[in-house]
């Protein structure tokens, strides 16, 4: 079959048209960029090609000595990015130049907040970097073969960015990739040697392997003599190497300046802003390894996925493994990007190797502390920045208090949750901070969990706490369940919800004695409202009894000590999960009027329809559901007809 045969002219799909017009004309506010996103490409598929040549050596096809190429041609107006990397076969051109994010171009979209700014962070989080070129150039052109195929398997590319791209089978006799950017109008800046090695050294003097560049003094010497012999002698410029070449992570931290740390996140991390903050540290020892670890600003689009890693690339002896290795660092910290560099590892490695080893184990440990010592000075001394962390993070992190039972207590500390002392959502208070404000005699951290802040803030649960002072944690994140669920205790003080057992402030507010004397005295006086109520709920409740934790509302319903509570059951089943229903105890306000009334109340079936509405009313305020809504519209109906002295007949017509 012939090399025509092969070629094809295809058309963007409707979104990625939408995301390479969004790329082109409103993302990018600087231009220099692309050459930072090319080159980074190019450093990756060499990283790709060692990693894949440690078990099959061919694939170097003679020529081991990787390198990042970087030309320009000012008559035809082009800018040239080469590599001696792994190469694309035909079918990874389509798979990932062909089709734009291919991680999910809806998300992409869904994820814009329409700050251009924060969506620039975007676009290396997606994979269309390779797009940025269209910024600069009318026309792109990518020749590559992949790393072991023969010449006759090249490929290539070419689009003007205008809605559809062609592909073709072409003869390349080296392996890796070329792009080619013909540049627009205007842009003569990168046609300007010098400058492109101004840009270099800003955006990629991290990238450990050589980026060459014609040496400039000898192209200046062909384009000088005017007329002179030497101008048909002119000589093929020398190479020289633009960057430092050296991995950044390998060099004295004293050496390096915090825009050479952040450049190095950008790459590594393929982000387009500065990091929050980075830890970079050498271990020696029995282990030897070398960590650069960095907290993103910002969340990834699928950071709720804890399958998805992109987070911590191995080295071995600064030779690259492999991407995303989620054996050095557990789920909750997996937003955390950068590399290890181990010195003990063998380079043949692999990834259930990885999962039984326990040089990885004391590697993955010693970085752990390392990014929970980074949190907790920024907690300590950078309040603010913390607080932004924890905006982006804080449910992923709270993860730690289950995926790390060993740093349980460090993770503890580092908490923040919204709490009734501010009573707004913003998650600002720690367990330090709940601690110092307890009040005398107080002796449990008390909370409560919904499927909302709208919920928890609202819940008849907090009335008494509101009425007394006493501070209540809110906790409506879907984590927080499990989180109180594992973290039973803080500083020797118990964490308890307030929505299980019998309430008991033990020494807060009035004497102790007063107390259960009036209740005591309530539970005698209402002993027949309870009976009744509880005779008509019958099999929906465990028990009704008398509240001491309502102040304004009629009924609220509470989980046995060591029962499921409401909250936890639902979303044990939204999971898929089977879950044997826990009847609740209903509390009823006997201060309450329509309590009082519903005493009062002698029709039996009146009696058992409002009975009925407490119970509901009290699954409602909680955010449970009702298995049957109709019937309680019905009753509800009836109670108001009734309680306006409307017997709910037709009115009798008058005769003419």
């Amino acid at each position: 079959m012939t090399v025509e045969t092969h070629k094809e002219t295809l058309d963007f799909q409707t979104e990625a048209r939408q995301l390479l017009d969004l790329v082109i004309h409103s993302l990018y506010s600087n231009k220099e960029i692309f050459l930072r996103e090319l080159v980074s490409n190019a450093s990756d598929a060499a990283d790709k090609l060692r990693f894949e040549a440690l078990t099959d050596d061919a694939l170097y096809e003679g020529d081991g000595d990787l390198k990042i190429w970087v030309s320009y041609d000012k008559d035809p107006r082009t800018l040239t990015v080469r590599d001696n990397g792994i190469g694309m076969s035909r079918q990874e051109v389509m798979d990932n130049i062909g089709t734009i994010a291919k991680s999910g171009t809806r998300q992409f979209f869904e994820s814009l907040t329409g700050d251009q700014t924060k969506d620039s962070q975007l676009i290396g989080q997606f994979g269309v970097g390779f797009y940025s070129s269209f910024i600069v150039a009318d026309r792109v052109a990518l020749t590559t073969r992949r790393a072991g195929l023969t010449p006759e398997h090249g490929v290539r590319w070419s689009s003007t960015g205008q809605g559809e791209y062609s592909i073709e089978t072409v003869e390349c006799p080296q392996r890796g990739t070329e792009v080619v950017l013909h540049l627009n109008e205007g842009e003569e800046e990168f046609l300007d040697g010098y400058r492109l090695r101004a840009i270099i050294r800003k955006f990629s003097d991290h990238i450990s392997l050589p980026i060459v560049m014609p040496k400039e003094a000898q192209q200046a010497m062909g384009e000088a003599a005017e007329g002179e012999e030497t101008k048909s002698e002119e000589t093929q410029a020398e190479d020289e190497t633009v960057n430092k070449a050296t991995a950044l992570w390998t060099r004295a931290k004293g050496e390096i300046t915090d825009e050479e740390y952040k450049e190095f996140y950008k790459h590594v991390g393929h982000d387009f802003g500065d990091p929050l903050a980075w830890t970079h540290a050498k271990v020696e020892g029995k282990l030897e390894y070398t960590s650069l670890l960095y907290v993103p600003e910002h969340a990834a689009f699928d950071i709720w996925d804890r399958n998805q890693r992109h987070g911590i690339k191995l080295y071995v002896r600064r030779v690259f493994i492999m991407d995303d290795a989620e054996q050095l660092m557990p789920p909750y910290m997996r937003f955390v990007r950068g590399i290890i560099d181990s010195g003990d590892l063998p380079l043949n490695v692999s990834r259930e190797i990885l999962q039984h080893d326990r040089k990885i184990d004391s590697m993955r440990s010693g970085s752990v502390k390392k990014v929970l010592g980074m949190l907790e000075s920024m907690a300590k001394e950078e309040q603010e920045k913390y607080a932004g962390f924890w905006k982006e993070f804080g449910r992923v992190f709270k993860e730690g208090v289950i995926d790390d039972p060993a740093n349980q207590e460090r993770i503890g500390k580092l908490l923040r949750f919204a709490s009734t002392h501010n009573d707004d959502d913003e998650q600002n208070v720690s367990l330090e901070d709940y601690v110092s404000r307890m009040k005398e005699g107080q002796e449990k951290i008390y909370y409560i969990t919904g499927d909302s802040f709208g919920a928890v803030k609202s819940s008849p649960h907090l009335e008494v706490f509101r009425k007394k002072g006493i501070e209540v944690l809110l906790l409506s994140d879907g984590v927080d369940e499990w989180v109180v669920t594992h973290l039973t205790e803080f500083d020797g003080k118990p964490l308890q919800s307030i929505t299980k057992g019998a309430l008991d402030l033990g020494k807060l507010g009035e004497a102790e004695e007063e107390t259960e004397a009036e209740a005591k005295k309530a539970e005698e006086t209402y002993q027949g409202l309870v009976e009744r109520v509880k005779e008509a709920l019958g099999e929906q409740v465990k028990d009704v009894r008398i509240t001491n934790r309502l102040t304004e509302s009629p009924a609220c319903l509470v989980a046995d000590d060591y029962a499921l509570g409401g909250h936890l059951e639902r979303l044990l089943k939204a999971s898929g999960q089977q879950v044997t229903a826990s009847k609740p105890i209903l509390e009823v306000n006997p201060d309450h009027p329509l309590v009082r009334r519903l005493d009062q109340e002698q029709d039996a079936q009146r009696f058992g329809d409002w009975a009925h509405i407490l119970l509901e009313q009290s699954l409602l305020s909680e955010g449970a559901r009702l298995e049957d809504p109709g019937a309680f519209v019905r009753r509800m109906n009836g109670m108001l007809l009734a309680l306006s002295g409307d017997t709910g007949e037709p009115p009798v017509q008058k005769a003419d």
